[in-house]
């Protein structure tokens, strides 16, 4: 603890992997490229699972679970699935000392076992809608991993839907992207660009994918969430088709959209400052740290049952808190401890506290004195719920600021490169490009489509690469 981070400007990469370390979110497994992600990070995860199962639920969605192995044979009904997966797949080939008849795929995504289960399940319309969601683990055989935004084995949630019309299809993959974009706002303060992915970039097997695109510190974009309407692609494949009104059998429509653990390296690197985390209060795994301060035994025992009766307070009110009483540790110690670990606000109580019958609260997002407040003791619960409500908008409105100005349009190739070499960030552009060109572009700059962004206004525009008029704007960028 005693060595100092990197500074975010300095070694960007380096800066984010030591957070996650000292903050002990997560570390490094035995088996490469895969994490363990440690009781604090989990209790980061368990919020945001949280936070999305409840608005999975209210949308009328339940939960259910299907196997880690699937056939081979199943990935391979769907052409666009298996081309697309091919490279990431983690094969059983053995089991129990014998060779398998049939080798079974890890779980890389479940829409082709979750796909023959429905066509045994769905048999009329009055079977439609099906809304499930998973909770899971799944494995993609990554070259380069990074803890928590690439890892081999990752934690998620799935949803796959089945429908009886290609509009309610569309109406489920887009409202299912606004819940994730309303949690990432509202639960998770990071403000996101939501669009439709290219035909380069879409999920394999897709029809169309929407995905919410955040913007990191180093101006990096992270597709935080997507959202697929799958079409009948994977009904065909798999035979999912049911009695209509008039007796007459129709394949289904179906949809499926996943977010992932790698929402937690969102938030490290959206909110994250040189002295470590800065945790949205809502997900935060403690809300609140309160740290005793007392120099003469005489006043321990007052301060420190204080600090416990506060703490008993904030519990009774919905407040997740920790005392951190360690007898072998200066409240300095402390301090730049929990800042790195992020708690959104502390409580430091001392002998004058005491004395003038209150409590000081500093906030994580505002250091210095301007953080700092003084409260009465009896209003210490309301205090701190007026002040974790301050940080949640603070830290969303410094995101949404940063991101509004590191957002560039151009109306050239050349200028374009050149605003993507020197500052960086999301560059907004009319686009008329052809898939050819998107690969182009990729290869010569790293910068990919991002989104078509729903928020275009439908004017029109010139091309900044082929000079063609076009309505279409795309967001590009270099992205995790």
């Amino acid at each position: 603890m005693s060595e100092k981070l990197p500074t975010r400007s300095e070694n960007y990469a380096e800066w984010y992997t030591q957070v996650i370390l000292r903050a002990e979110l997560a570390d490094y497994s035995p088996v490469r490229g895969c994490m363990v992600i440690r009781p604090y990070g989990y209790a980061l995860w368990e919020n945001i699972r949280n936070a999305l199962d409840r608005r999975f639920k209210e949308t009328g969605h339940v939960n259910a679970y299907f196997p880690l192995f699937i056939p081979m044979s199943f990935i391979e009904k769907e052409k666009q699935h298996v081309e697309g997966f091919a490279p990431e797949l983690a094969v059983v080939t053995h089991g129990g000392g014998k060779e398998l008849e049939e080798p079974l795929v890890v779980r890389p995504t479940s829409e082709t076992i979750i796909g023959y289960m429905y066509a045994k399940w769905i048999r009329s319309y009055r079977d439609l809608p099906v809304l499930i969601n998973q909770w899971a683990n799944v494995v993609r055989w990554e070259m380069r991993t990074r803890l928590f935004l690439r890892t081999m084995e990752f934690l998620w949630q799935e949803g796959h839907t089945a429908h009886a019309t290609a509009e309610e299809a569309e109406e489920e993959a887009r409202r299912m992207l606004d819940v994730y974009a309303d949690f990432l706002e509202n639960e998770a303060a990071i403000p996101v660009i939501k669009g439709q992915k290219s035909e380069i970039e879409k999920f394999a097997g897709a029809v169309r994918s929407y995905t919410v695109e955040a913007m990191m510190g180093n101006k990096w974009a992270l597709q935080a969430g997507t959202s697929h309407n799958l079409g009948q692609n994977f009904a065909k494949a798999f035979n999912i088709r049911y009695l209509d009104r008039n007796n007459q059998l129709q394949y289904v429509w179906t949809t499926s959209w996943g977010m992932s653990t790698r929402v937690v390296g969102a938030i490290v690197m959206v909110h994250g400052d040189d002295q470590g985390l800065r945790l949205p209060p809502r997900l935060a795994p403690i809300q609140v740290v309160i740290v005793p301060i007392w120099r003469q035994d005489v006043d321990k025992t007052r301060v420190v049952e204080t600090a416990h009766r506060v703490a008993a307070t904030l519990q009774e009110g919905g407040i997740r808190v920790h005392v951190d009483d360690r007898e072998e540790h200066t409240p300095g110690f402390k301090f730049n401890e929990w800042e790195l670990r992020g708690v959104p606000v502390r409580i430091e109580i001392g002998p004058r506290d005491l004395e003038a019958d209150q409590v000081v609260l500093a906030r994580r997002d505002m250091p210095g004195k301007e953080g700092r407040r003084t409260v009465p003791m009896a209003e210490v619960l309301s205090g701190v719920q007026v002040l974790l409500a301050e940080v949640h908008q603070s830290l969303f409105a410094q995101a949404k600021r940063f991101l509004e100005e590191n957002t560039h349009e151009v109306s050239t190739y050349e200028e374009f490169k050149e605003v993507l070499a020197t500052r960086g960030g999301f560059i907004r552009v009319f686009w008329a490009g052809s898939d050819e060109d998107e690969i182009r572009i990729k290869e010569e700059t790293k910068a990919t489509i991002r989104c078509y962004p729903f928020d275009h206004d439908g004017s029109e525009g010139t091309c900044f690469y082929t000079g063609k008029r076009t309505t279409r704007v795309a967001i590009f960028a270099r992205a995790y």
